[in-house]
């Protein structure tokens, strides 16, 4: 299988709303069930004041963008920072994007920012990811 072709400066991106059904499972899948995410009357109480979506499950979108777009099929993700910036509430769309910014010449190894932003194009999560291109 040949690797994509990619050059330093291309993206790709999504667009996604998680809902409290989609929290609720992510809940389930990560056993993460703190109140924060599920109990909108315990979110009230805190610095948020209404539940927040959890940053893994944002941060899920990167798996999906690094292995259906760019690289694409076949891609083995090596490695993965996050920076959680602001807060994204649960119903809210986001924006995920993940861009080339650097390529090795000597292995099929590329490195890419991943951010997400908010509703109003906020930085909400950052990061970097790498991958080997198949």
């Amino acid at each position: 299988m040949n690797a994509p072709s990619l050059a330093v400066g291309q993206k790709a991106s999504l667009t996604k709303r998680f809902g409290p059904a989609e929290v609720a499972a992510f809940a389930g899948l990560s056993e993460d069930f703190n109140p924060l995410h599920l109990d909108p009357d315990f979110a009230a109480t805190t610095v948020f004041e209404r539940p927040i979506v959890h940053g893994m499950l944002l941060a899920s979108l990167f798996s999906g963008l690094l292995g259906q777009q760019f690289p694409g099929k076949g891609s083995i993700y090596l490695g993965q920072s996050l920076s959680f910036k602001l807060p994204v509430f649960v119903g809210d769309e986001v924006t995920a994007e993940v861009e080339v910014i650097a390529l090795r010449d000597d292995k099929p190894i590329a490195t890419l920012a991943t951010r997400i932003y908010t509703p109003s194009g906020d930085l909400a999560v950052t990061g970097e990811a790498v991958v080997k291109r198949p």
